[in-house]
């Protein structure tokens, strides 16, 4: 599976570099300002790790609001396309996050994930290890697809099934196949609540703009979950966390 992802995202690097923060909707005025509206109010001097960084967006928004960041992406082509994005700003890593992170133990104040974990089947590892490089009190925000939105996409419409689904995106540069996982938000919960507590969970709704630029999409929206974004932290008292260095 992380071969077959690394694959479609190397193709799909031009896409995002050059097209997603114009032209993709769902990104710049749904997913990001909802996104955004969590972050800490101030990030200045804080170390974050930008998880799943594709071209570089959140690396640099974070990185302008004052966080010293690092960043990683399973695919060369887009940890390429982030480094001339961001330049010296952050240090950028092509990483497997189900593997091992090369970091010590409580690195970093916040994670942030965006739409990168259902692309992973067990998130047991990757909140294990989130955890242990987080410090005390640190921060874990992460959008998902909505477990509704992708039901549509499952053969047997089975909500309660974790599956993997194929999805087809229509770009520039032609129409990709897309292999992702869908699970219950009883799974989605559960797996971060292994390793976290829970502030907030958000079904975004896109912001005014949208309905200007794509009236359909909007009303679509707003009476549609498309997106999921869970706010939390790292636990003192969590005790299936493992807390060995690297």
């Amino acid at each position: 599976m992380n071969d077959r992802v690394k694959n479609v995202y190397n193709e799909l690097a031009h896409h995002y570099e050059h097209h997603v923060d114009q032209k993709s909707l769902y990104n710049t005025h749904y997913e990001r300002p909802a996104m955004t509206a969590l972050f800490p109010p101030s990030l200045e001097g804080k170390a974050v790790f930008d998880a799943g960084c594709a071209a570089g967006w959140y690396t640099k928004e974070l990185a302008l609001r004052g966080a010293v960041v690092t960043a990683s992406d399973l695919s060369p082509e887009m940890v390429a396309a982030a480094k001339r994005r961001v330049g010296d700003a952050a240090a950028i890593h092509q990483l497997d996050l189900e593997e091992p992170l090369p970091f010590e133990n409580s690195s970093f104040d916040l994670i942030v994930s965006s739409l990168v974990l259902h692309y992973i089947s067990d998130w047991q590892n990757v909140f294990k290890e989130f955890h242990r490089v987080l410090k005390p009190g640190g921060g874990l925000l992460f959008s998902v697809h909505h477990p509704f939105m992708d039901l549509k996409l499952s053969p047997g419409e089975d909500y309660f099934l974790h599956e993997l689904l194929l999805d087809e995106w229509k770009t520039d540069r032609g129409t990709f196949t897309v292999p992702f996982y869908r699970r219950p938000l009883t799974d989605i919960m559960n797996d971060t609540l292994t390793y976290f507590a829970i502030d907030e969970i958000k079904e975004p709704q896109p912001v005014p703009d949208f309905q200007k630029r794509d009236p359909a999409r909007y009303e679509k929206l707003m009476t549609n979950p498309h997106f999921l974004i869970v706010k939390a932290k790292k636990s003192k008292g969590t005790s299936h966390a493992q807390n060995n260095p690297v």
